[in-house]
């Protein structure tokens, strides 16, 4: 099978690995990055580019396309290859609104009663209302942006002085240009985060071991928000019960509804759950693979990855049989010094052609430059760890000790990946 997958960072090497250890595809990544061009053929194309792409799969007799990342499908990249009867996984634009408007998402599942925090909308145009509303809230509040801010754009406040204080960055300074110029205010909900992957055809589901994001930069989860710092996988804060609830009362929902409404969602429904003492509740819907959760959760599909996303392209998902592994991974991000803020690119990694075994590193940000390999953005390189036997702490000893033999200048990781995933199973007696 000839297959291409869109996008650049590690969400995609992960993926790009799953299909590489099959042996049975011949693999194309656009625009890919240093550490994926060891495993598939780069094409210099944008990941959003759709129509230079949409020609690079006729030219080149593409039996499968996967989106990885959100630009693509905002752009309505599914639609154009459906359009011209190319398979490709990913949800149309109109059901990718899930992820790329909040509020969109938070009005879907009110009509449909999915369980979810409390919640209220403003626009730029109602300043004054907002505050009005935020003067009366209780704290701590959530604000979130309402299009895409690539995983920043939700601030915690714990007073109205602070809310006043976000309100100018979003309305005001324009920190999320247009995709703040409405706000979503939620509830603070209490709880344990969860991460499921969704993979549907838009009828049958298959569901995937539940992972955990570090979303905060610094250790016990302080310090601004990120794209991810680390994640592990399966969380064991995801009973059976939790598990069933999310599939009936979550993922069936959100199919039946889309369907009923008449955009179908077809591809991986990223369900960010908080397990609160009512039970799950959906944080926000992602329309695609989460990073770096992807890390993670391929680790343990014994199955081919590659069947799974060609039969939900293909309509079949109920054909699929997935078989896991007993594992247990670690994902811990190495990130630029400074991030998510301003960063320094082009530092010299060295360190990355040591092997140490149940261990891999999915390229983020890096680049070849002057035969050597260098940082090229804000999440560089995700160390993941792996233990066959199940265990959280073995597997993030791994991750850690592998990381320790890769440097650039200004790396920076949290220390603390898995952390309360294994006090609790200590605590719990699930393992030594």
């Amino acid at each position: 099978m000839r297959v291409l997958v869109v996008g650049g960072g590690g969400r995609e090497h992960a993926i790009v690995d799953a299909i590489f250890r099959e042996k049975d595809a011949k693999i194309y990544c656009a625009p890919g990055n240093a550490g994926i061009s060891e495993q598939a053929e780069l094409v210099n194309l944008k990941s959003h580019d759709v129509y230079p792409i949409l020609r690079f799969v006729d030219d080149n007799k593409i039996d499968l396309t996967i989106v990885g990342p959100e630009q693509p499908l905002a752009a309505g990249m599914v639609d154009a290859f459906e359009n011209r009867g190319k398979k490709i996984f990913g949800p149309r634009k109109l059901a990718a609104r899930l992820e790329t408007s909040k509020v969109f998402a938070k009005e879907f599942m009110q009509r449909w009663k999915i369980p979810t925090a409390e919640f209220a909308v403003f626009s730029v145009q109602q300043r004054n209302e907002l505050k009005n509303y935020l003067s009366k809230a209780k704290y701590p509040s959530v604000l979130k942006a309402d299009g895409l801010a690539a995983g920043k754009g939700v601030s915690i406040v714990q007073s109205f002085s602070e809310a006043e204080i976000e309100i100018e960055k979003f309305f005001v300074k324009k920190i999320f240009g247009e995709s703040g110029e409405r706000i979503v205010v939620e509830e603070f909900m209490s709880g344990v985060e969860a991460s499921v992957f969704a993979i549907t055809d838009g009828k049958d589901f298959v569901v995937l071991p539940a992972a955990q994001d570090h979303k905060r930069v610094g250790d016990n989860d302080t310090g601004k928000n990120t794209g991810g710092m680390g994640s592990f996988a399966p969380t064991p804060f995801m009973g059976e019960r939790e598990t069933l609830r999310t599939k009936v009362e979550i993922i069936e929902k959100v199919i039946e509804g889309t369907n009923a409404e008449g955009f179908p969602f077809r591809g991986c429904l990223y369900c960010g759950l908080m397990l609160t003492d009512e039970g799950p509740k959906v944080v926000e819907f992602n329309a695609r693979f989460g990073d770096p959760e992807t890390q993670t959760v391929l680790q343990l599909i014994d199955s081919s990855v590659l069947d799974l996303l060609y039969s939900t392209a293909a309509k079949k998902v109920s054909s699929y049989k997935l078989t896991l592994n007993n594992a247990a991974a670690v994902c811990v991000v190495a990130a630029s010094k400074g991030y998510p803020d301003e960063y320094e690119t082009g530092k010299t990694i060295t360190g990355l052609e040591l092997k140490l075994e149940n261990t891999k590193v999915f390229h983020s940000g890096s680049k070849k430059m002057n035969n050597e390999l260098a940082t090229s953005g804000g999440r560089v390189i995700g160390v993941t760890g792996i233990d066959r036997g199940g265990r959280i702490e073995q597997a993030a000893e791994l991750a850690y000790k592998r990381l320790k033999q890769i440097h650039f200048d200004g790396i920076y990781y949290r220390r603390d990946i898995g952390k309360n995933a294994i006090e609790f199973e200590k605590k719990a007696g699930i393992r030594e």
